[in-house]
């Protein structure tokens, strides 16, 4: 499966979100904070909006590690995303959306005041 994006840069406000949910919920991969952030904002019915993501920090994750052994499902869940808002699937549509998702639920997961371990995270879901 040809895949939207080789690799992401987070912002640093993201960097500083994930540090924080590191903190509270110990878990100290960045990937899977990532995944359950790109997943709240997927569950979110609401398309994000398009405000520009500065890729200022020195997280960068490939989307094999990002998605680990999920990358095709998850691909799969934001073309149908795409498809669902009314959006194009293409390499560009597909990469664009994927920042916008997971930046908005990296946000959402730092946010949220009840996250403070991990057993809230999964409450969440």
């Amino acid at each position: 499966m040809e895949l939207p994006i080789d690799r992401i840069r987070l912002s640093q406000t993201a960097k500083n979100q994930l540090t924080q949910l590191k903190r509270h919920t110990k878990i100290d991969q960045w990937n899977i904070l990532c995944r359950w952030g790109f997943c709240r904002s997927l569950a979110e019915p609401s398309i994000p909006s398009p405000v520009p993501i500065p890729a200022d920090s020195n997280v960068e994750l490939t989307w094999r590690v990002f998605g680990g052994e999920m990358s095709d499902i998850l691909l799969i869940a934001l073309k149908q995303r795409c498809h669902n808002d009314g959006l194009g699937t293409d390499k560009e549509t597909l990469a664009t959306q994927f920042r916008l998702h997971l930046h908005r639920g990296i946000g959402y997961l730092a946010g949220d005041p009840n996250i403070k371990k991990i057993e809230h995270l999964i409450a969440v879901t």
